[in-house]
């Protein structure tokens, strides 16, 4: 018989384009080996990374009672003291920033600490009024799209087009729609991707500074995701400073690392953030996977994690952006109606095809009929009131995988397209 949900949970359990995703990417991943996966956010296996993995679980192995204090004990809510301790130590060397543990709190992966912000930070306040997240460069990571508890959390303003390069676009924030945004007065904080999820897009330190100056002027917090960012896994190919102020809230995650298996994320920000975030996890969930943390934790203080990050991992990602541009030139050849946004960080190409005679979602799905398997754009345009027809044009592709994949998969997709378009 079916079971009648709250309004909260039907949205939580609701399809959803993060669902759909993630769907598409385990069932390629266990049950269609011929699938070409260029989906999903998953890292590369970068062997590098990977040894150091090895090398870390063998240590845990082999220390005394090490691995069974992992497995056998609770964590106190906000994470493991030793490793909340020596990530502050860590940030203050990479990154100059004066914290202490009190600055930090552990979450079940980053998808999860910003479930946690968004709600604690928008939607019905104490006083009865309604306050929204504001996305000011849309489009915007899918995963956010259906984390409200209740329905409008979002409120996004379109982002500007600059044509930056022949097949070559870039997005930039419009700030007259931000500040309009805020002159509203029910916005309670502002969120941006840096890198951005899906584009590859990376804010400029001008962009950051202005959205920040807004932000403090309209006292509501500024919460930067660094998934992808800098100190770990520094997967950034530009000039990009690393970014905090007494009202930003930084997100972290040791996914993008190569360890997504652990769900570690973090939250970075004032005490009674991170209480707060520590108080959240105790409801939902007692305390966070200790796996991750006790991984990490000896490399912060050897200096490791950060030489892996500049030495192996930033390195594979930015050769693999100046690859993954050239295989796009080499799949469409002379057709003329594609572009991809300037790959500045991250593991993705967001293509535009603004001649596309079929949705960008019909496209993906003659794609996996093709054994490829994207990311449809439309689901990254959220939180807008207009239907832009931009949004149907595009498609985020993972390009991470190997090379004889991403190459095979791209052509199948320049390929298909030129049949659509004749």
């Amino acid at each position: 018989m079916p079971f009648l949900f709250s309004s909260a949970g039907g949205r939580l359990a609701a399809r959803s384009g993060i669902l759909d995703l993630m769907d598409d990417l385990g069932r390629a991943l266990t049950s269609d080996p011929e699938m070409r996966m260029l989906g999903g956010g998953n890292p590369a296996h970068i062997p590098a990374a990977n040894a150091l993995w090895r090398q870390q679980m063998m240590s845990i192995l082999n220390d005394g009672d090490r691995m069974e204090r992992m497995l056998g004990n609770y964590d106190p809510p906000r994470g493991h003291p030793p490793f909340l301790r020596a990530l502050a130590d860590f940030l203050h060397t990479a990154c100059g920033w004066h914290l202490t543990p009190e600055n930090l709190a552990v979450t079940s992966g980053g998808q999860t600490a910003l479930f946690y912000l968004f709600n604690l930070l928008g939607g019905t306040m104490p006083d009865g009024s309604f306050r929204h997240i504001l996305l000011p460069l849309v489009p915007e990571y899918i995963g956010y799209a259906n984390q409200g508890i209740e329905a409008g959390l979002f409120m996004g303003c379109q982002a500007i087009i600059e044509e930056t390069a022949p097949h070559e676009f870039k997005y930039r924030v419009d700030f007259p729609a931000v500040e309009a945004a805020l002159h509203k007065g029910n916005i309670g904080a502002i969120c941006v991707s840096r890198p951005t999820n899906p584009t590859g897009n990376v804010l400029t330190d001008s962009e950051i500074d202005r959205l920040s100056s807004l932000a403090k002027a309209h006292h509501i917090p500024l919460i930067i995701d660094n998934a992808y960012g800098f100190p770990f896994p520094g997967a950034i190919f530009t000039e990009a400073t690393p970014f905090l102020d007494d009202h930003v809230i930084l997100t972290l995650s040791l996914s993008k690392l190569g360890l997504p298996g652990t769900r570690t994320g973090i939250v970075l920000g004032p005490p009674d953030i991170t209480n707060a975030i520590a108080a959240m996890t105790s409801v939902t969930g007692l305390a966070n996977s200790n796996a991750g943390q006790q991984i990490v934790l000896p490399l912060l203080s050897s200096g490791q994690l950060l030489d892996l990050c500049r030495n192996s991992i930033q390195p594979f990602y930015a050769q693999r952006a100046k690859d993954a541009q050239a295989w796009m030139h080499e799949a469409f050849g002379n057709f003329p109606h594609w572009s991809i946004h300037r790959i500045e960080g991250a593991f993705f190409v967001w293509l535009r095809l603004p001649s596309l005679p079929v949705p960008s979602r019909q496209l993906y799905h003659q794609l996996k009929q093709h054994k490829v398997l994207v990311v449809p754009g439309d689901p990254f345009f959220f939180g807008t009131e207009t239907d832009w027809p931009h949004q149907h044009e595009c498609l985020r592709i993972n390009c991470t995988g190997h090379e004889k994949t991403v190459r095979d998969a791209l052509g199948i997709i320049a390929s298909t397209v030129r049949e659509l378009s004749l």
